[in-house]
């Protein structure tokens, strides 16, 4: 489809035979980022390691790139993108690095090309903050974590 966001990836020197990030169906949200660590990494249980993904991209301004964990790795093996979601600004054209963690009993191997993270390009809307004496009232006011509480009513 021509109405589809053109983005500009670069290939870094190690990412070689990896594939473009791509969405597993047509449906898909995001795009699959892969690993592309020259050899095996070893995340232990309760450590995080930054994993590289051999691309840096071009945004247009006005849209990000969000990172996300892939439902799958968080599921069946505890291990996840620590910042999730991460954010890729439109001016950033270094390396594309994910940040996973291993909340799992178990040591976590990432190999090469191994789907570790997820990728939804997203537009920004960006304020202008204006200094304020008060805000408007709501049912709900102030009350923070749980205020609303967890069941129906």
């Amino acid at each position: 489809m021509s109405d589809k966001l053109e983005v500009k990836f670069l290939k870094l020197p190690h990412f070689q035979d990896l594939p473009l990030p791509q969405y597993a169906t047509i449906g898909s949200a995001g795009m699959d980022l892969y690993a592309a660590v020259e050899n095996d990494v070893v995340i232990g249980t309760m450590t995080r390691k930054l994993i590289s993904t051999g691309i840096a991209i071009e945004l247009p301004v006005g849209y990000e790139a969000q990172i996300r964990s892939r439902s799958g790795l968080s599921m069946k093996y505890g291990v996840t993108v620590l910042n999730s979601p991460g954010t890729i600004d439109s001016d950033y054209r270094g390396e594309i690095g994910i940040v996973l963690m291993n909340f799992s009993t178990e040591d976590f191997i990432v190999t090469r090309g191994m789907r570790i993270a997820q990728m939804v390009i997203a537009n920004v809307v960006t304020c202008r903050p204006v200094a304020a004496v008060s805000l408007s009232d709501t049912d709900r006011a102030d009350g923070g974590f749980g205020s609303t509480g967890y069941k129906s009513q």
